[in-house]
């Protein structure tokens, strides 16, 4: 190379001596860029999509409402205080068990047995009263006769008779009064009696005390409300589950339906329950409406507690031999546009089937599901018929598989 050619290289005037060289790496590149696009068109229409299938089965169909809610005692009581006063003594606490009867705590009692020894003390002066006002009635009935006696032998005069007469009658009237006081007495006394009794709190069932709500030196006000101080679940061996069903599926839900559920404490086993009732009264919460299931719960190992949330899947129908299509198929549409079949009628749904390699659809009908599969009522396909539900993957014109 000379010198001068070296020189113009380096300033760059050799390109400029050849101006047909950068037009032929421009064409040269466009070529490459068609070549590319003609064979990704020819791959892509090479390669048929691969389509994932599941047949059509014979087998049982067992159709379940799901539902949420929390379990309960079947029987809760709310022990009070039906009397004010200072809480001398707490003798339960939590989880302890209870018979019916049994002191569960005491309240102060001085100022109630104060008041019962005043109201003996009121009984004993209406019994005094009323015996005295026996006396004087006695004592007005033999003055009362002799005065008659005397008047017939006209010995006496009519005004001592009629004073006489007039001292019978308040006497009788006294022994009225006395009589009256004395059931004042009495009842007096009895009152204040229960509420003296009162002031030990006692269990009204067996059970176990689940809460506890007071504590030894409070003092309660029973004035517009009653304190609650304890609660008491009757058995746990036999409990309530309350669930909530919606609406859509109210209708399926009856008395005698067997149940399973389970609870988080215990997430790998599941529990037995039987439906006992469904209530009428609906509940709307943020427009949602629900209503309110009772099954019943054996819990013989109590391992479950008062308060657990639950999910409950009720059993309302149980078919044996069914013909039964994946919901799976039900949902799928193949990309691209297969082969046409119409609009489906009212109640019908669509499945796909590969013909001659290409998907087409067939109109279905089917009835009642469990979630996986539904029955099939009607349509043109057999037991063992394939059905499309998932593209899996490609293949190129020569069965290897793409990646």
């Amino acid at each position: 190379m000379t010198a001068s050619e070296e020189i113009a290289r380096t300033l760059g005037l050799e390109a400029q001596a050849r101006p047909g060289l950068r037009q032929r790496w421009i064409a040269l590149g466009l070529g490459t860029a068609l070549a590319l696009v003609a064979l990704a068109l020819w791959w892509g229409r090479d390669r048929p999509v691969d389509y994932e299938t599941e047949g059509v089965s014979r087998g049982p169909l067992v159709v379940r409402v799901t539902a949420t809610g929390t379990l309960q005692p079947v029987t809760l009581v709310e022990v009070g205080a039906e009397i004010s006063g200072r809480v001398e003594k707490v003798l339960v606490d939590y989880n302890d068990p209870v018979e019916a009867g049994e002191v569960l705590a005491k309240l102060d009692t001085e100022q109630l047995e104060a008041r019962v020894l005043q109201s003996r003390a009121n009984l004993a002066v209406a019994q005094a009263v009323e015996q005295e006002a026996q006396a004087t009635l006695t004592e007005a009935r033999n003055r009362n006769r002799r005065a008659e006696e005397l008047a017939r032998e006209r010995t006496f005069s009519q005004q001592d008779l009629e004073t006489a007469q007039a001292g019978l009658a308040r006497a009788e009237a006294g022994l009225a009064s006395a009589r009256a006081q004395l059931t004042l007495a009495r009842a007096a006394l009895e009152s204040d009696g229960v509420t003296l009794s009162k002031a030990v709190i006692r269990s009204p069932i067996s059970g176990i005390v689940i809460a506890r709500n007071v504590e030894p030196g409070q003092t309660l006000a029973s004035t517009f409300q009653t304190p609650i101080l304890f609660t008491i679940a009757e058995d746990l061996s036999e409990m309530r589950l309350h669930v909530d069903v919606d609406e859509a599926d109210v209708g399926q839900v009856e008395p005698g339906q067997h149940a399973t559920f389970q609870v988080d404490a215990y997430p790998d086993r599941s529990f037995e329950a039987t439906v006992l009732m469904v209530r009428n009264a609906a509940r709307e919460v943020e427009g949602v409406v629900t209503y309110e299931a009772l099954l019943g719960v054996a819990n013989p190992e109590q391992l479950l507690r008062p308060g657990m949330t639950a999910t409950a899947r009720i059993v309302t129908r149980e078919l044996e031999d069914v013909v039964r299509v994946p919901n799976g198929a039900l949902r799928f549409t193949p990309p691209g546009s297969p082969e046409s079949v119409g609009e489906p009628m009212p109640g019908e749904q669509r499945v796909y089937v590969l013909r001659d390699g290409e998907p087409e659809a067939v109109p279905v009908r089917v009835g009642l599901s469990d979630g996986r599969y539904s029955q099939l009522t009607d349509g043109d396909v057999d037991v063992g018929t394939p059905l499309l539900v998932d593209v899996r993957r490609e293949t190129d014109a020569r069965g290897r598989r793409g990646s």
